[in-house]
């Protein structure tokens, strides 16, 4: 069992940069998968980031956002660069005790636990 607190969220301008983080609880946090998903108004929660042992991005963020964990502090980071407008959304951290097929790593489905998100918000 894992819990998942984020911090980090607020309001930037566009161009500006965020660093999101995800302080978990519980023990073997080196052993989960974890990722970012972000739920903007009226849209679906849609995949960010994944780092299970390699990295892994959404084409929307890749180039700009960086995902990272340090184990030692059990806490997992987004670093978001060159924010848009388009990147303002919940972010929220989710993790998964096991590995997942590549098929999966997307899929909101395959995490079993959830942070309660942060708010980031980009103005034009």
């Amino acid at each position: 069992q894992v819990q998942l607190v984020e911090s980090g969220g607020g309001s930037v301008q566009a161009g500006g940069s965020l660093r999101l983080s995800c302080a978990a609880s519980g023990r073997a946090f080196t052993y989960y998968t974890v990722a970012w998903f972000r739920q903007a108004p009226g849209k679906e929660r849609e995949f960010v980031a994944r780092n299970g042992g390699s990295t892994y991005y959404a084409d929307s963020v890749k180039g700009r956002f960086t995902i990272s964990r340090d184990n030692a502090k059990n806490t997992l980071y987004l670093q978001m660069n060159s924010l848009k407008p388009e990147d303002t959304a919940v972010y929220t951290c989710a993790a998964v005790a096991r590995n997942l097929p590549v098929l999966m790593w997307t899929n909101s489905s395959a995490y079993d636990y959830w942070g309660q998100g942060t708010q980031v918000t980009v103005s034009s």
